[in-house]
């Protein structure tokens, strides 16, 4: 079993996907910041209010709280437009390097077949 475990861990997908969690991590990180620290007081500058994390709405004695909602979805956004950025490069650079020719097809082969008895008869 041990073994078994140390074979799958030394795959190159399960180390791929680690470092991509890890990245990720560190990104979310940044991004949390830059929402936190420079996106929020933009917006709060047109409501009137720095820190939208403190938006709340008060029925009855539930409090919600619809600014943390806010910042998750800016965050969810620019997270979101970054992995499309860096999919849609990693798609551009990997579509050039596999410019492969298309298989022959039946046509093809009975084309050659059709030629080479052309020949014999020659």
């Amino acid at each position: 079993m041990l073994k078994e475990f140390k074979q799958f861990i030394a795959r190159g997908n399960v180390i791929d996907l680690a470092v991509g969690v890890i990245i990720g991590v560190a990104f979310t990180a940044i991004v949390q910041s830059l929402v936190k620290n420079l996106i929020n007081p933009l917006i709060g500058l047109f409501i009137g209010r720095i820190d939208l994390s403190n938006l709340t709405l008060k029925v009855g004695e539930a409090n919600f709280r619809y600014g943390s909602f806010l910042n998750s979805i800016i965050n969810f956004l620019i997270i979101s437009f970054i992995v499309f950025l860096i999919v849609k490069a990693v798609n551009k650079f990997t579509k050039k390097g596999e410019e492969t020719p298309a298989a022959p097809t039946e046509t093809d082969y009975l084309k050659e077949i059709r030629d080479l008895l052309k020949e014999k008869e020659a």
